[in-house]
């Protein structure tokens, strides 16, 4: 299907990708969307034939657990809900710990990388497969940006891809963004990515903005598109048509005239790295497979094509071959123990980078923050200046067990117990806003009434 030119769509800017001409197709966070009905600014861009993408961050196809039955179920619905044509996810772990290795669940709140290696290969490959089985629409999966990476690794990054599209028949959302953060941060190379990859397996392509600090480029989503970027997008034009190209922005929000100045630069850049007629042959037929010596068991072939030619929604002829024993055993000990280092503050695994590991570690603690006084506005308004400080000293201590809300409810507790706020007013509002959203049921309408009236009267 083509896509043509897109953006991402966030509420802070909804009236901004509304009133953005040229704009084919918009790309929405699934979790950030209702399964049962939508904001008016999308119904309004469907109503106008505007193409809405479900793009998803948290089923973590990459862990070592299969995938849960529930995100599943609410991909599927917000897909069903938006007619999308197709949805997406990340080649990423999300979450460790739990049964597998018989501790306590640990939340990244955020993409982490996976090895690329055989038996990580084979865990994913099984996800993509029960994952394609649950959507009613195909599945692409997007490569992530990374500042670490996994010793011993056994692949490259577009072997990886190249096999896992062999495999599964997954689609592919390539991030020229995250090629690019990867040649600064790992030294890989993009152009021979994009020479290993299918790229015949695009779905569409992400660009976005991030920022350099201390030789380490953050993927922030927050900065406009750098020229470094944008020629990482020139190669992959170079090499294939891609049916999609979106902008994401997911902070510092621009006026709209940015954003169209962005989107702009990107059609200028595709227009201008478009091979000639006389090109000669396609250079993604020189594409580098996996030597066979060198492979693991392979799994059942890739599913079938559809008869449009799209990759089909998962439905396989043969069943595919079971991960080996162990392997996931194996994939949850290691990764249980990167991020245990990263969120739990435990012993670096063998191997990694202890710089990289710290700088990894405060930028998590740095994201739960932000996140949190996103969900959560009044804890930084009734914090005043300390709220940040006394935040990442809490992350410090106690990694995320559950999603953003739950962090919030949790660190709110974490400083009554401690006494904290100094402040006598601002601990009774703290109180209070605690007490409202960690009951079993919300309080009722009078009581929130009371409690409101009483913080009046109490901050006078």
């Amino acid at each position: 299907m083509e896509l043509g030119i897109g953006t991402g769509w966030r509420p802070e800017i909804a009236a901004e990708v509304e009133a953005l001409s040229g704009i084919d197709w918009v790309e929405a966070v699934a979790e950030n969307l209702c399964a049962d009905h939508l904001p008016d600014s999308l119904v309004r861009l469907r109503e106008r034939g505007v193409t809405v993408v479900p793009h998803g961050v948290a089923l973590g196809l990459g862990g070592a657990d299969r995938p849960d039955p529930d995100r599943l179920a609410g991909l599927a619905a917000r897909a069903e809900l938006l007619g999308a044509p197709l949805v997406t996810e990340h080649i990423a772990f999300v979450r460790a710990g739990g049964p597998l290795t018989a501790s306590p669940r640990l939340e990244a709140g955020h993409l982490l990388p996976v090895p690329r290696t055989w038996d990580a290969l084979d865990v994913l490959c099984e996800n993509v497969r029960i994952a394609q089985d649950s959507l009613p629409v195909p599945l692409a999966l997007e490569n992530i940006a990374a500042l670490i990476t996994w010793p011993g690794e056994e692949l490259t990054e577009g072997q990886f891809l190249a096999e896992l599209v062999e495999r599964t028949g997954v689609r592919l959302l390539i991030d020229v963004a995250n090629l690019h953060t990867n040649h600064v941060n790992l030294g890989q190379d993009p152009a021979k990515a994009l020479d290993e990859l299918p790229v015949e397996a695009i779905a569409y392509v992400h660009v976005a903005g991030g920022v350099e600090k201390n030789g380490v480029w953050h993927d922030t989503h927050a900065h406009p598109v750098s020229e470094p970027v944008l020629e990482v997008l020139a190669e992959l034009r170079s090499r294939v048509d891609p049916p999609g190209v979106l902008l994401e922005r997911d902070d510092a929000f621009p006026p709209g005239a940015e954003l169209a100045g962005e989107l702009d630069a990107i059609r200028a850049t595709l227009r201008k790295a478009a091979p000639s007629a006389d090109a000669g042959p396609d250079r993604a037929a020189s594409r580098k497979a996996v030597p066979s010596a060198d492979r693991g068991p392979l799994s059942s072939p890739a599913p079938a094509p559809a008869s449009d030619g799209s990759a089909g929604t998962g439905a396989r002829t043969t069943a595919p071959a079971p991960v080996p024993a162990g392997t996931r055993d194996r994939t949850a000990v290691a990764q249980t123990a990167l991020l245990s280092a990263l969120v739990a503050g435990t012993p670096a695994p063998e191997g990694f980078d202890h710089r990289r590991l710290r700088v990894q570690s405060r930028a998590l603690a740095a994201k739960r923050a932000d996140v949190v006084a996103k969900v959560a506005p009044e804890l930084p308004e009734i914090l005043g200046d300390g709220y940040r400080a006394a935040f990442l000293a809490y992350a410090g201590s106690r990694p995320m067990s559950g999603g953003y809300r739950r962090d919030a409810l949790d660190f709110a507790e974490h400083v009554l117990i401690a006494g904290g706020p100094a402040d006598p007013v601002a601990r009774r509002r703290l109180t209070y806003w605690w007490q409202d959203r960690s009951g079993a049921r919300p309080p009722r309408r009078a009581t929130r009434l009371v409690r409101a009236a009483r913080a009046v009267l109490v901050g006078k």
